[in-house]
């Protein structure tokens, strides 16, 4: 499975990062996570490009995470494409259709396929990846997932508050992308902190592989260093930053 960091950044535009999306390939699946703004055109810039996206998933409905959805399905109607599904938590359909009404013109453009998804239903398979959910602790319901594919595990934080139980649900993945918003020095809640972050992975009953800190605000430039000594002051293993366009093997 092969991760392609589309966008690593947050609802404040630093002009270096997109909002968040991630793309998931492996074999002839593929897979979008997120849509925020700027996605598009880094999807643009990858072999899959939005002509062989056919199903996004969601973890949340913040604009940051979907401002990019009716920009992809003009997109794809545009290029000739004729169908996407969207997957995400409850309310899902809803909040699509509500965009839809404000962009009359794009409505029956494109064939679109809903499914709402609850942690209780999961592991389910989704575009050929097989998924678990959980809910996270955010400021409206959000959904962190695991995705495997014949592999190693995967798992996305969505955007969290760092707690042990969300660590434990990636007990045994070989790669953690997780939020860490911003650094200690800002009071915050709904988003983690380096050494919040640590503390949640040094607490945790997990073993898991490589770190990505990514939805990335931009209280966080210039203190990346500072970041990763907080972090590394509470748990030991390997962190890094994420960065956009950035490709790595799940392994």
């Amino acid at each position: 499975m092969k991760l392609t960091f589309l966008g690593t950044g947050s609802a404040m535009p630093t002009g270096e990062r997109r909002q968040t999306g991630l793309l998931l390939e492996d074999g002839d699946d593929t897979l979008l996570v997120d849509c925020g703004s700027g996605v598009l055109h880094g999807l643009a810039k990858t072999d899959i490009g939005y002509e062989g996206i056919d199903t996004v998933l969601l973890t949340h409905h913040h604009l940051d995470h979907v401002s990019d959805l009716l920009v992809l399905m003009k997109a794809r109607w545009l290029a000739g494409e004729t169908d996407l599904a969207i997957v995400g938590p409850p309310e899902t359909e809803e909040m699509v259709r509500g965009l839809l009404d404000v962009h009359e013109y794009m409505q029956d453009r494109l064939d679109l396929q809903f499914r709402e998804l609850e942690p209780a239903e999961t592991p389910t398979t989704v575009a050929g990846f097989d998924l678990e959910a959980m809910w996270t602790r955010h400021s409206m319901e959000c959904l962190a997932y695991r995705f495997e594919h014949g592999g190693p595990a995967f798992v996305f934080s969505g955007d969290s508050e760092a707690f042990e139980d969300l660590i434990e649900f990636a007990d045994g993945a070989a790669l953690l992308v997780h939020d860490c918003s911003f650094p200690d020095s800002v009071d915050v809640s709904n988003h983690p902190t380096p050494t919040q972050l640590g503390q949640a992975l040094a607490g945790a009953d997990s073993e898991v592989g490589r770190v990505y800190l990514t939805h990335l605000y931009p209280h966080t430039e210039g203190n990346h260093e500072e970041m990763l000594d907080a972090l590394g002051k509470q748990y030991e293993g390997s962190v890094r930053f994420a960065a956009d366009g950035m490709t790595v093997d799940v392994t």
